[in-house]
């Protein structure tokens, strides 16, 4: 399957060779042990391979545990020994080479903890252990992390999540469909090898997935999301689809819950464009307002880059970010030589924030998050009624509407709205992430489309983005979607940053609420954040609709679960811009500095 797909290995390689600030190459030479089982409390062993100066001494440990095989960081291991680390990549229990069955999210936390305290008693180990890497290798070492085992002294969580119901498996309520049908059907493989070895009898004449079905866990194909393998090899996918609500499944495993338990500094890489975008920036802020201890507080870092599973490098997607986007470094290794050496790098000397600015295409450093200098500027949306797709007349100002007519539209679950780029992962060659031109999903009767004028002066806007409309709709459930869109003068249309609410989970994921047909409500719709300079003769726009699919999964309209659904139903949903209706866009613009 890996001829079809991207590797996350190789991918978050390049996560971290961005914004570097030198590197000091010790030249140790190297000696590797691999396959070094470690025994867990439970009796499960796991094993690990590890890369350490061949010189006696004792040396600060560096820890990657990873469902993606560990043979993936063959190239950091030797990289990260030779400058005075010993570099430990265990398999996570499970996968590849280590005991146990695997289960997302679900053992990290006590396997975490023993570990790091096997790691740091090693001895050719000071004492201090720090992790590493990125996507679900940053969720197990936030979840270790909130075990605050003794020796751990430093994370550097990459491009991960806060909450794994809201912002991993769901985002506003809608099933994150792409992503988890991608990342899970990418996992089976290596689940089948492990089935296939023992003989077990669901997995009798399977040797390689089917994919001819790609994805596997394919909504499109019904019912193969209850399949016999998908419960054979994907057990928790079906878990996600059952718990649907914020419930006692999830939250036994919510980071945003704990972070009054991590009491390490860490180095949070964030991405614009990347599905965990809200998480990282999320934990950002909680670690360093919440943190369970002062070094904690004050020892957060963050760096924003643009791609993250969207990809890295200068071009991503269909624009080109310049070179100062692929300037070179590793982020990791610099901090943990910050952390653990004390060398004076930038993140000794420079601000604690690091971001990259789009449009200008700079890197910039500032004192917090959000940047102090932003102010909330509310765009509110206008029109005569025919706002439908970019041929109407949407229109998007600072002025508070009096009486206009609504706008309406009709969403069809069998036609729904095409996910075009944006924050997605992890199968480009199907579907591919990152700023791709909207105007074809803005040429749809569904899609609203508001436009303010033309911008007189280059204006940035940094920070949370922000969309609240009033709207009623013909059925009692139904979806609304929020994306901010930088217009270029030849009419390229780039997507910044999106967002979603499904109706019922209007109020809380926890609690979802049907709604009465016909009647008014409220809808706050988080589209995340952005750092984008509109340039002079740039618009900002904003697009309203009622579906991103394949990206999210397709709301019936019903009030049931999509994937469960016995039936579906057209809604028409009305979008209210009047003095008692304001709905606005606000967004952060940054002062003259």
């Amino acid at each position: 399957m890996a001829q079809k797909r991207i590797s996350l290995p190789a991918l978050l390689l390049g996560l971290v060779l961005s914004a570097g600030a030198g590197w000091s190459a010790e030249n140790y030479q190297v000696t590797v042990e691999r396959g070094v089982p470690v025994r867990m409390r439970d009796g499960v062993t796991l094993r690990a391979d590890i890369y350490r100066p061949t010189q006696d001494g004792k040396y600060p440990v560096l820890l990657q545990r990873t469902p993606y095989s560990k043979a993936g960081e063959v190239d950091f291991g030797y990289k990260a020994a030779a400058r005075g680390y010993v570099v430990i990549v265990q398999d996570v229990r499970g996968r590849y080479t280590s005991e146990g069955e695997w289960y997302p999210f679900l053992h990290e936390s006590l396997d975490g903890y023993d570990t790091v305290e096997w790691a740091g008693s090693l001895p050719y180990s000071n004492g201090r252990v720090g992790m590493f890497g990125g996507s679900y290798v940053g969720a197990t070492q936030m979840l270790t992390a909130i075990a605050h085992p003794p020796h751990l002294a430093g994370i550097c969580p990459v491009v991960t999540a806060s909450n794994y119901h809201d912002n991993w498996t769901y985002q506003g309520g809608a099933f994150e469909q792409w992503f988890n049908e991608s990342w899970t059907s990418g996992l089976a493989q290596d689940t089948l090898n492990r089935a296939v070895q023992k003989k077990t009898n669901a997995m009798q004449g399977i040797s390689t997935l089917p994919l001819s079905q790609y994805p596997l866990f394919n909504f499109a194909q019904m019912p193969s999301s209850k399949s016999e393998l998908t419960a054979s090899l994907a057990p928790y996918f079906l878990d996600w689809l059952a718990h649907p609500n914020y419930d006692d499944y999830w939250k036994r495993w919510s980071i945003q819950d704990h972070y009054a338990d991590i009491k390490v500094p860490a180095l949070t890489v964030a991405a614009w464009y990347d599905i965990f975008q809200g998480g990282s920036l999320r934990n950002y802020l909680g670690m360093k307002e919440r943190g369970g201890s002062e070094a904690a507080r004050s020892g957060q870092r963050l760096l924003v880059v643009i791609g993250g599973h969207a990809g890295s490098g200068r071009k991503i997607g269909d624009v080109d970010f310049g070179p100062a986007a692929a300037e070179a470094g590793d982020a990791t290794l610099d901090w943990y030589d910050y952390l653990f050496k004390g060398v004076q790098n930038d993140f000794a000397k420079g601000k604690p924030v690091k971001l990259f600015v789009m449009g200008v295409n700079q890197w910039r450093e500032e004192d917090s998050w959000p940047v102090p200098n932003a102010e909330n500027t509310k765009y509110f949306l206008h029109s005569a009624g025919k706002a439908n797709s970019v041929r109407g007349d949407g229109a998007l100002s600072t002025s508070a509407p009096h009486s206009e007519i609504s706008d309406h539209y009709v969403y069809d679950p069998a036609n729904p709205v095409p996910t075009i780029g944006g924050p997605l992962c992890c199968d480009a060659v199907h579907l591919e992430p990152g700023p791709r031109d909207q105007r074809t999903a803005e040429s749809r009767e569904d899609v609203l489309v508001y436009s303010s004028p033309a911008f007189s002066a280059d204006t940035e806007v940094t920070g949370p983005v922000h969309l609240e409309v009033y709207a009623k709709s013909s059925a009692v459930d139904t979806d609304f979607t929020g994306k901010l869109v930088d217009v270029w003068p030849n009419g390229f249309a780039q997507n910044l940053t999106e967002g979603i609410i499904r109706a019922r989970y209007r109020n809380s994921q926890e609690r979802p609420e049907l709604m009465n047909p016909g009647e008014i409500y409220k809808f706050s719709i988080d589209l995340w954040s952005t750092s984008n300079v509109f340039r002079k003769g740039h618009k900002l726009r904003l697009e309203v609709s009622s579906s991103n699919f394949p990206r999210f999964d397709r709301n019936p309209n019903t009030g049931e679960n999509g994937e469960y659904a016995s039936r579906s139903v057209t809604a028409t949903n009305t979008i209210y811009h009047d003095a008692q209706h304001p709905s606005v866009l606000i967004v952060p613009v940054v002062k003259a500095r």
